[in-house]
C-alpha cells in the first residue's frame, strides 16, 4: 500500500530494525545510528514537543547544516502533526528573523553555537518560545537535544492523526527576484512524489551521501526516498568535507547539482593541462566520444581502446567520486548539454531531473529505463505536463503545492485553469522527454525584438575551468554582453605561469592578457551561436558571485537582477562606450 502521509512513510521505514542507518562522522570515525535508534530518538523529540504544548498545525523551524538530528527533528515535528519550517544555515540573523516571524514558528532546532547566536539575536522580535540546540552548547535560552534523546519512554507515543491534505512543511523559496515566499506542501504532496526514485531500484544495502542543504526540497525529498528504499545515508554538514567523505564512504548513489559536477570537471581539466598528461587525457576523451557515438549509431565500438582509456583516465575520475557510484543524479538547475556529454564520454551517465519547490519537487527525471541526454527525462507517472502557447511548462498532479503562505493573490497568479505555471520555458519531444530551456523571466529581449535564453550560453561558458560564474545581460539593448566571475585560483595560477604581476584581483582582471584570454573563451562559444545571440562585449569582475554579496541565493542560484544592479555602473559604461565607438563589427554586417 502506498503511503498517503509522511507519518506513514516514517512508521513503515522504521518498523523493523533494518540494515539502513544514519551515518555521522565523529572525530576520525563514522558512527551509525540504527533504524531502531532513529525511531526511538524521533519519537522522543515528538514527545518533548507535545509536552511543550506544540500541537497539530503549529510551525517548528530547523536551522541547521545536514546531520542526522535534522532528519530526526523533521520527522519528530511531522509525527505531531506540526509543520516543519527549514531555514538555510547560511542566512543572516535578519533573514532568519523574516522566516521565523512570517511563519509564526513557536520553536526552533539549531545546530551549533553560531546558529544559536543568530536566533538569540532576533528572538525578542518574533513569537519563538523554545530553542533546541544539537551541539553540546550551554545556554540559558536553549535545551540540548541530547537531554531529549536520553529520556526514558515507558511506551511509544501515538502519532497525531493527519490526512493527505494536512500541511507538512513550509519552505521559503530562496528568492531570486524578491522577498521569499513560504511554499505550503502537504503530506499528500510529498508522499505522492516519493515514487520518483522507484525506477532506480535502489537496493537496501545502498549508501548515499547527503550534502546538499536539507533546507532545499530536493535534498530532503531524496533522503526520504532513499530511506524508504532501505538505503543508508552519510551526512556531510559542510561541502568542503565532501571530497574526503566520498573516499571514506564510497557511496553507490550520488545526487548532486550542476555546480558540483562543474567543479569535478574543472578539477580534471586542471590536472590534465600539462604535457604528457594533457595528451593522454585528450586522447582518452576522444576515444570516449567515439565509443558513445558508435554505440548510439548501432555500430560496434572499439572495446580495446575503451579499456585502455578507462584504465588511464576514466577510472581515476570515478575514483575521485568514491570509485563505486552506480547512479549519478543531477537536479536543482540545468546541467548543460556539454557537461552531460563530457561525463557520458567518460563513461559516467548522469540522470538529470527537473522540479521545483512548488512541485514537491520532482516533475520529470531520466531513469535507467528511459534516458535521453540533453533532456530532464519523462514526467513522473502521476504528474501531467503540457506546454503553453508561449512555451511555459505547465504541470498538475497530486504533488502540486497548496499555495503560498498568507499570500492568496500570489497563489492565484501561480495557476491557470488548474495548471501550475512553473515559470520555465521548455518543450516535450515526440518520445515524451521534457527539455527545459530557461526561466521565462530570465529570457532577454533585445531592442531588436529578439529573445535570448541565457542559461544554455552561460553553461557553455562555464564548461571552461577558468570561469566560475557568468551572467548574460542585454535586456532592451542592441546586443548581449557577458559578465564573468573568474575561477580565481585557476586564473592566478595561469597568470603566474605567464609571468603576469598583479597586486590585487582588480589589477589582475584589468590586465590586457587576461582580458584577451577571456575574450577568446567567449569567442569560441560565439562560434556556436546564432548571430543575434553572439556576445559582443566581455566584462570581467574582480570578485566571485556568492550568497554573501547577494549575487547568489542560499541554494546557489544566480540572482540576475541583483547582479545587474551590483554591476550597473560597469554595464552602463560598457554600453555607452559601445555607442560612442560604434557597434561591434558583427552588428554592422
Amino acid at each position: 500500500m502506498t503511503p498517503q502521509t509522511l507519518i506513514e512513510v516514517f512508521l513503515a521505514l522504521t518498523q523493523h530494525n533494518l540494515s539502513r542507518a544514519l551515518l555521522v562522522r565523529e572525530a576520525s570515525e563514522w558512527a551509525a545510528i540504527s533504524s531502531a535508534e532513529f525511531r526511538r530518538r524521533t519519537l522522543a523529540v515528538s514527545a518533548a514537543l507535545r509536552a511543550w504544548g506544540i500541537v497539530k498545525g503549529d510551525r517548528v523551524a530547523i536551522l541547521s547544516e545536514n546531520r542526522p538530528e535534522w532528519v530526526i527533528a523533521d520527522f519528530g515535528i511531522l509525527l505531531l502533526g506540526a509543520v516543519t519550517v527549514p531555514i538555510y544555515s547560511t542566512l543572516t540573523p535578519e533573514q532568519v528573523l523574516y522566516v521565523l516571524r512570517d511563519s509564526g514558528a513557536r520553536a526552533v532546532f539549531v545546530s551549533s553555537e553560531l546558529q544559536l547566536k543568530k536566533v538569540e539575536q532576533v528572538r525578542s522580535q518574533c513569537g519563538l518560545e523554545k530553542i533546541v540546540v544539537m551541539d553540546d552548547v550551554g545556554s540559558e535560552h536553549a535545551q540540548k537535544i541530547s537531554s531529549i534523546f536520553s529520556r526514558e519512554m515507558t511506551s511509544e507515543p501515538r502519532p497525531e492523526a493527519v490526512n493527505a491534505d494536512d500541511l507538512a512543511t513550509l519552505i521559503y523559496t530562496s528568492g531570486t527576484t524578491g522577498i521569499p515566499k513560504g511554499v505550503m506542501l502537504t503530506h499528500g504532496n510529498m508522499a505522492s512524489n516519493l515514487i520518483s526514485l522507484q525506477q532506480f531500484k535502489v537496493k537496501p544495502a545502498t549508501c548515499s551521501i547527503s550534502f546538499l542543504p536539507l533546507s532545499h526540497i530536493t535534498a530532503r525529498h531524496v533522503d526520504m526516498a532513499l530511506l524508504q528504499s532501505g538505503a543508508s545515508i552519510a551526512y556531510v554538514p559542510f561541502v568542503q568535507d565532501l571530497a574526503r567523505a566520498l573516499l571514506e564512504i564510497r557511496p553507490q548513489i550520488f545526487v548532486g547539482v550542476p555546480r558540483v559536477y562543474e567543479k569535478v570537471h574543472a578539477e580534471v581539466e586542471h590536472k590534465a593541462q600539462y604535457f604528457p598528461a594533457q595528451r593522454i587525457y585528450r586522447w582518452a576523451m576522444s576515444v570516449g566520444k567515439k565509443y558513445r557515438a558508435d554505440t548510439l549509431a548501432g555500430r560496434t565500438p572499439s572495446a580495446q581502446e575503451w579499456r585502455v582509456a578507462d584504465r588511464l583516465v576514466f577510472r581515476k575520475i570515478r575514483a575521485g567520486l568514491g570509485g563505486r557510484v552506480e547512479t549519478f543524479i543531477s537536479g536543482g538547475a540545468p546541467l548543460g548539454r556539454e557537461l552531460a556529454e563530457w561525463y557520458a564520454d567518460a563513461g559516467i551517465c548522469i540522470r538529470e531531473g527537473y522540479g521545483l519547490t512548488e512541485t514537491s519537487p520532482v516533475i520529470a527525471v531520466n531513469t535507467p529505463d528511459a534516458h535521453k541526454l540533453g533532456t530532464v527525462g519523462k514526467p513522473l507517472s502521476n504528474v501531467e505536463v503540457r506546454i503553453a502557447d508561449d512555451g511555459e511548462i505547465l504541470v498538475r498532479g497530486p504533488s502540486i503545492f497548496k499555495g503560498y503562505w498568507q499570500k492568496p493573490e500570489e497563489t492565484r497568479a501561480a495557476f491557470v485553469d488548474g495548471w501550475f505555471k512553473t515559470g520555465d520555458v521548455g518543450n516535450l519531444d515526440s518520445d515524451g522527454f521534457l527539455s527545459v530551456t530557461d526561466r521565462k523571466k530570465d529570457l532577454i529581449k533585445t531592442s531588436g525584438g529578439k529573445f535570448i535564453a541565457p542559461q544554455p550560453i552561460e553553461n557553455s561558458l562555464k564548461h571552461n575551468s577558468l570561469i566560475a560564474e557568468c551572467a548574460i545581460v542585454g535586456e532592451k539593448r542592441k546586443f548581449p554582453a557577458v559578465l564573468i566571475a573568474p575561477q580565481f585560483a585557476r586564473l592566478e595560477e595561469w597568470a603566474q605561469e605567464k609571468g603576469i604581476n598583479f597586486g590585487s584581483r582588480t589589477e589582475l582582471v584589468a590586465n590586457p592578457e587576461v582580458r584577451a584570454l577571456y575574450e577568446s573563451i567567449v569567442e569560441d562559444v560565439n562560434q556556436k551561436l546564432a548571430r543575434f545571440e553572439k556576445l559582443k562585449r566581455t566584462m570581467i569582475v574582480s570578485e566571485e558571485f556568492t550568497p554573501e554579496n547577494g549575487t547568489l541565493t542560499a541554494s546557489m542560484k544566480m540572482r540576475r537582477r541583483a547582479i545587474e544592479q551590483r554591476y550597473k555602473e560597469m554595464i552602463d559604461a560598457m554600453y555607452e562606450e559601445a555607442e560612442r565607438t560604434g557597434p561591434p563589427a558583427e552588428l554592422s554586417k
